[in-house]
């Protein structure tokens, strides 16, 4: 209990994480401040905490708290935290060093949000004192009113994971991987080992579960060997056994799969099917990730904003009748288009942003597509081509496989104009 108490600690970035980090250590450690954007940090009582940038080197620090943004290879610090590696933590470690409560643990390239808030709302409804932490948007180390009885879902990035020393978790999950975040692990091998620090960290007794039907998984698996009991989640399995379940949400193979971790995971529980199954059914998804938020008449929009990448956008193309695809931004390295060839003339693609380059290169001879300026322009046309074609069935699908950074802070803001332009949209309509 006292590897992070009495301690002389420095945190690294002053987001969410690092500020939830200093909150809960301040009191029993000599906790030193840094942040490689200081005209960003609003707070006038954390401004003053903050050390100068040469006094760093000068100080012999017991451990480095690291923010999951920071990036050893490119911030201010680099030349310092590599001379530290060994002294380097995440906020997951402190976690781990002060709570000792069962904890699920969920990461993979895609779904990793759904999943987990699908998760939640079932364990929820089965009166379990469960909390839901992590990348989705809570700091692990924000959360109040914990018990020994209480469980955690934990939504974890590659980034997290990558800066974990101690962290470990009795149920992990890898959901699938895909290429992703290569500017960051510059390797596809580096970022499926940050994935499979999760399990790395496990001891026997503990459990793991991993997609059976991903490659990139399996082929992790064959060279690997962990002490945590390994279950395979088969993702590929008919669905007819969950016909009564009458919710669209779960028609893409994405959230199908998302669904089929879930029902797997739940199984180390006692749980009540009739309540599992009116959680399911009334699952409305998370903001911004293949959420339908307009279907009338012959018009349906999907606002998939969190789409990053191509693997994310896939399953949403293939359900969906006559799509307008909206996409652009900055792409992700090494980043393919696999879409099988029955699907493409059921998709025309509207581009826009930085890279219009790269995404036409990636749909040359397979979709048509146009160019535009702006994600407005480009919902302009479509908005002009439905006047035209009132009584066929279309499919507005807002999913950029691409990082928002060239226009918006970040996907929320980008899928927030997406919902205003609609609504402007509809009403002129």
């Amino acid at each position: 209990m006292n590897f992070f108490s009495n301690k002389k600690i420095l945190i690294y970035g002053l987001g969410k994480s690092g500020l939830s980090t200093y909150k809960f250590l301040k009191n029993e450690n000599n906790i030193y401040l840094y942040d490689d954007y200081y005209s960003k940090i609003k707070n006038k009582n954390i401004r003053k905490k903050i050390i100068n940038f040469r006094k760093i080197t000068n100080i012999k620090f017991d451990r480095i708290i690291l923010s999951p943004g920071i990036d050893i290879n490119k911030c201010k610090l680099s030349k310092f935290l590599k001379k530290n590696l060994k002294l380097i933590y995440s906020d997951l470690d402190v976690f781990y060093n002060f709570y000792k409560n069962d904890c699920i643990t969920i990461t993979g390239t895609n779904g990793k949000s759904t999943t987990c808030q699908l998760l939640f709302e079932v364990l929820s409804k089965q009166k379990f004192d469960v909390k839901l932490i992590g990348n989705i948007g809570i700091p692990v180390l924000s959360i109040k009113n914990v018990k020994k009885k209480t469980l955690f879902i934990i939504e974890a990035s590659s980034y997290q994971l990558e800066y974990s020393r101690i962290f470990k978790s009795k149920y992990a999950v890898i959901l699938n991987l895909s290429p992703d975040h290569l500017e960051r692990h510059l390797t596809l091998n580096k970022y499926i080992d940050a994935k499979f620090k999760l399990l790395k960290n496990q001891s026997k007794g503990n459990f793991a579960f991993l997609n059976k039907n991903d490659l990139l998984t399996q082929r992790k698996l064959r060279f690997k060997k962990f002490k945590s009991k390994i279950i395979q989640v088969q993702t590929k399995e008919d669905f007819t056994n969950f016909k009564n379940i009458r919710n669209d949400y779960f028609l893409t193979e994405t959230n199908k799969e998302n669904l089929f971790f879930v029902l797997e995971i739940l199984k180390k529980w006692k749980i009540n099917k009739n309540l599992l199954f009116k959680a399911i059914e009334n699952f409305k998804g998370l903001k911004y990730r293949q959420q339908t938020i307009y279907k009338k008449n012959n018009l349906t929009i999907i606002n998939d904003s969190k789409s990053t990448s191509f693997a994310s956008s896939i399953s949403a193309l293939k359900v969906n009748p006559n799509i307008f695809w909206l996409l652009g931004g900055q792409h992700k390295r090494n980043d393919k288009f696999n879409l099988s060839k029955r699907y493409f003339k059921n998709i025309r693609a509207f581009i826009y942003g930085r890279d219009v380059k790269f995404f036409n290169k990636e749909l040359k001879g397979k979709i048509r597509y146009e160019n535009f300026i702006n994600l407005n322009h480009a919902l302009k046309k479509i908005f002009m081509i439905l006047k035209k074609n009132k009584n066929k069935p279309y499919t507005i699908l807002f999913s950029p496989c691409a990082a928002s950074f060239d226009s918006f802070n970040n996907f929320e803001e980008r899928g927030f104009y997406f919902d205003k332009l609609i609504n402007r949209y509809l009403y002129e309509k």
